[in-house]
């Protein structure tokens, strides 16, 4: 919400000079390149802060008319230096090895984030932008318009005490913040299963772990452990305790945290003049106010209540023919029943695509297609500086325009899991863009198996498909990184935009040219078969209705959680009041999702951001030609009208500008009643 947050505040260095080339020990624009020294990372952002510091001065040291130019151009340069402080710090916090530095980095977040606090809350550089005469470009103008929106609802305008007041409530959400994540990173739990428990699961699952002397196996809830078992084990004793400890990897200690959370967010609000948070969050989204919240998880929910509705009657009837006496089904067990009711149904095993999907094949694939789709070119940069030995790093230059391919930035790709490493799936900015001064770099960071000799990391179609969803952020923030302002990147779009992107080329993963170009079977090269991909689509479309309810779950939890007084609010009754609503599945007692929701820090209340986001993804994917999805007229035309702009103007005129309308929900209600050809139905 305000200009600058905790995890993403961020800077440049003196001179902003080009990123993406050969890194070197030092390069100011990387906190990471000098053998991740938590010292030297101590001091890099101390040479950030001294620099935006020194932006901010030049701001405030003219003495004539304000301009464009002699305000706005020093003021994004000392927000552009908080930006690259708190991307590279959050980085390390979510990313190093070593738990000092990680350590050190939670606490040079808390620093970054005070800073910007400092500079949201300041009145004078506020003055200063205000009194810029109406720029004549439209991008300047909107971005400044923006910022000084930004900083009306951090509080600039409040007196004293009160700006002081608010100071003190962000640095406080801050810390609840970081040690919210950490909880989570650093809380991985094992659990026992024997060798008859694990009968169902792959046989690479089970090689690549081993039994103790008791002939027991160690699983973790870290992901690659997590989905096999939910999906593929037989027993469900194993299932349930695999899905409760996932559950409660940081709890009991991230409830009081959230609680502390909430009252803090809350004060925050009614101190800004707002009744509850959840009114504060959504003043500068696309959606504008909570009753519009409302009706869209009112709108979607009757879109898709009766399609889910249907959808687990039929696999509920199916599971009691496998097992007579099943009264319903829990959550821990909707995976496994799923996936056995895709076999089935639509003869779809999910496990035997996994050999055609091996992850530095996927990796190449994605890569490959992203090319093609965007009309750009990836360059391994094999010497480059990374955080681990694990990252993948490439360089990325354009190829849309005729002549010597343009560079466009740098991505960072690190995608197993290893100790204290961020649990989660995610794409973040490492540095902003700047026309001409600064290129923008960005992280994909995933937990998928695979990255050690030996380990193919065969992965199950959904890693794919998150795989492709991740990148499509990495995209964006290539793309539209390249205008005048550091705040005006792909990631600076309004936050109930941004899966837009990312959620539209998921919709890629159905197409049967695009995976057999890189679904080779890992053993014998053979290319994924046509039959197995329509009967991977068929099975697919099955339960979308459910997946729309599971956001509407998510979504109105995140909303309940913050539109009401904290006291009143039981975050154990509250998701089981919600479940029972959205979910015909059984809870278990003993589970606490919260715990780990981590988007309950990111999004806050706006976790409805997803459902807004599917229903215009669903549009703009409908509006290419299937048969043609790459190379198409479509394809650039998003690039142009959609990823390239960033956030130059608001999001619902990107939305206009390709449909030639807003978002409809006409696309979304036939793709979630869509039917593939069934080759199972057909006999094929």
């Amino acid at each position: 919400m305000a200009v600058l947050t905790a995890a993403l505040a961020g800077v440049t260095m003196q001179g902003h000079a080009q990123a993406g080339g050969t890194q070197a020990a030092g390069d100011p624009l990387r906190a990471w390149t000098n053998g991740n020294d938590p010292a030297f990372l101590e001091v890099w952002v101390k040479q950030r802060l001294d620099a935006a510091k020194a932006d901010v001065e030049t701001v405030l040291a003219v003495t004539g008319s304000r301009t464009v130019e002699n305000t706005l151009r020093p003021f994004d340069d000392a927000a552009n230096e908080l930006t690259v402080a708190g991307t590279n710090a959050y980085l390390l916090f979510s990313l190093a090895d070593a738990a000092a530095l990680r350590t050190k980095a939670q606490a040079q977040l808390s620093v970054i984030s005070s800073a910007s606090t400092d500079l949201n809350l300041n009145q004078k550089v506020y003055k200063a932008l205000a009194a810029i005469p109406s720029p004549a470009d439209p991008a300047t103008r909107h971005y400044l318009e923006r910022t000084l929106l930004e900083y009306r609802l951090a509080g600039v305008d409040k007196n004293d005490a009160t700006r002081a007041k608010i100071r003190a409530l962000q640095d406080k959400l801050t810390s609840l913040t970081l040690t919210f994540g950490r909880n989570i990173a650093d809380g991985t739990l094992k659990i026992s299963a024997s060798k008859a428990e694990l009968d169902g699961l792959p046989e690479d699952y089970i090689a690549r772990h081993h039994a103790g002397v008791d002939g027991s196996y160690e699983l973790t809830t870290d992901e690659p452990d997590v989905r096999p078992v939910l999906n593929f084990a037989k027993s469900a004793d194993l299932r349930r305790r695999m899905y409760l400890a996932y559950l409660n990897v940081a709890y009991p200690k991230n409830k009081q945290v959230l609680m502390d959370m909430l009252s803090t967010r809350q004060e925050m609000a009614t101190t800004l003049g707002y009744p509850h948070f959840a009114d504060y969050a959504v003043a500068d989204q696309m959606l504008g106010s909570t009753k519009n919240v409302e009706a869209l998880l009112h709108e979607v929910d009757e879109s898709s209540h009766a399609t889910a509705a249907r959808e687990y009657e039929e696999l509920l009837k199916f599971a009691q023919r496998r097992q007579p006496g099943l009264t319903g089904l829990s959550v821990a067990d909707a995976g496994y029943w799923d996936k056995q009711y895709q076999v089935a149904t639509y003869g779809f095993d999910a496990q035997s695509v996994r050999p055609y999907f091996p992850y530095e094949q996927v990796q190449a694939g994605i890569l490959k297609t992203a090319a093609r789709l965007f009309h750009v070119e990836f360059k391994a940069v094999p010497d480059a500086v990374v955080w681990d030995k694990s990252v993948a790093t490439f360089d990325v230059f354009d190829k849309a325009a005729s002549g010597e391919p343009k560079k466009l930035g740098r991505i960072y790709l690190d995608m197993h899991p290893r100790e204290g490493k961020d649990k989660w799936f995610s794409s973040a900015p490492i540095v902003s863009g700047i026309r001409g001064r600064q290129l923008p770099e960005g992280m994909l960071v995933c937990n998928f198996s695979g990255g050690t000799a030996g380990e193919p990391g065969l992965m199950e179609y959904d890693e794919v498909v998150t795989f492709f969803h991740e990148f499509g952020h990495l995209m964006h923030h290539m793309l539209g990184g390249q205008g005048e302002w550091s705040g005006a990147g792909g990631f600076n779009v309004e936050g109930d935009f941004v899966e837009s992107p990312s959620q539209m080329l998921e919709e890629m993963f159905h197409d049967g040219a695009i995976l057999s170009s890189f679904g080779k079977h890992y053993r014998t090269g053979e290319t994924i078969p046509a039959s197995l991909i329509a009967k991977m689509n068929a099975a697919d479309a099955y339960g979308r209705g459910g997946w729309l309810q599971r956001q509407l779950m998510y979504a109105t939890y995140a909303l309940q959680l913050h539109d009401r007084a904290p006291g009143s609010v039981d975050p154990d009754a509250l998701w089981h009041e919600d479940a029972k609503r959205f979910s015909p599945y059984i809870q278990l007692d003993g589970g606490h999702y919260y715990a780990r929701f981590t988007h309950l820090t990111g999004y806050s209340s706006n976790l409805y951001t997803y459902l807004l986001d599917k229903v215009i993804a669903i549009d703009f994917f409908a509006q290419f030609d299937k048969k043609d999805l790459l190379d198409g007229p479509t394809a650039m035309r998003y690039r142009r009208e959609v990823l390239e702009p960033g956030a130059s103007k608001p999001a619902a005129e990107l939305v206009t500008d390709f449909l030639g309308r807003p978002q409809g929900f006409d696309a979304i209600r036939k793709w979630m009643n869509e039917e593939f050809t069934n080759p199972a139905a057909t006999g094929q």
